[in-house]
């Protein structure tokens, strides 16, 4: 038996977020309302909200040997992330990304990967991966992304993979070989047109034709929309009591879809149970600020 039920592959970062009135213009100064610091990127923000899902996750990311990469660490262990895949760079220094909000949700980013994103083919913990139901790829540079998928497809591992926006860009030739190593597919609308050149529909189809069995089209407040071997459907989104937060929605969606799914549950009712946790967490700041199991009625 998996000792895991999800291991993350990606970036390890330190998020700061301030909350403001309204962005700065030109030579303008905005007052900082509310100020938070603490650990993201997408393999984190995975790992910890399937470990606050009560499920088993682990991490195969890369930090550098610095007080951003001691914070990382540190939430990660606290949230019973098991790190054995967990890089550390003594030379490069741990990236970072300043979360700029203001009241009415609007979003600014500010990003350095850092050494996240020279995580290395050679630097992954293949027994991690042989010892998980699942991984979850996310914005990770392509060849250590093939590594990881092909290593995982052998062993019986799912697979999925979130683009991110860079990746998106390369264009669908480009991530082919990948895509046939790909069990479960994650982007947003934006992302699903840079990689096809097509509406979300239609990118999903030609998505799903270089192999995967699923794809899952992120579309906001308008929910999802499915195509796969369970057909097409649309996955109605659920309405948050307030927006405070929307850095760490779709990273949220994919790891309570992913723990649903080794869990036995349907595509279907996997994808309903993501859409619930995501729009709890977008009413929270932090980028995966999510109740526990315990707290989820």
């Amino acid at each position: 038996m998996s000792d895991l039920d999800v291991v993350a592959v990606g970036h390890a970062l330190v998020d700061i977020r301030i909350i403001v009135d309204k962005f700065p213009g030109p030579d303008e100064e905005a007052e900082i309302r509310e100020e938070s610091r603490g650990s993201g990127g997408s393999a984190v923000n995975v790992a910890i909200d399937v470990s606050r899902l009560d499920g088993r996750s682990g991490i195969i990311a890369k930090i550098g040997f610095d007080s951003f990469g001691r914070i990382v660490f540190d939430e990660l262990w606290r949230n019973r992330v098991d790190v054995r895949g967990l890089r550390i760079s003594p030379e490069g220094s741990t990236g970072f990304s300043l979360v700029v909000i203001t009241r009415d949700g609007d979003i600014a980013i500010y990003g350095s990967k850092g050494v996240a994103d020279d995580l290395r083919p050679e630097e992954l913990d293949i027994e991690l991966i042989s010892n998980t139901r699942s991984i979850h790829i996310a914005s990770l540079r392509l060849d250590t992304s093939l590594v990881a998928a092909k290593h995982a497809r052998e062993r019986g591992v799912l697979v999925s993979w979130d683009p991110g926006r860079r990746l998106s860009k390369l264009g669908l030739q480009r991530v082919s070989k990948l895509l046939s190593f790909v069990d479960i597919v994650f982007l947003n609308s934006e992302e699903a047109y840079a990689l096809t050149g097509q509406d979300p529909l239609n990118a999903a189809k030609l998505i799903a034709s270089r192999g995967p069995r699923h794809v899952v089209v992120k579309m906001g407040k308008e929910g999802a929309l499915y195509y796969g071997d369970e057909g097409i459907r649309r996955i109605p989104a659920h309405s948050p009591e307030r927006v405070v937060d929307t850095t760490g929605a779709g990273d949220a969606f994919a790891a309570a879809t992913l723990l649903k799914l080794v869990r036995g549950a349907s595509i279907y009712e996997a994808l309903s149970y993501g859409s619930l946790i995501a729009a709890l967490k977008v009413s929270r700041l932090g980028s995966h600020n999510i109740p526990g199991k315990e707290d989820i009625s």
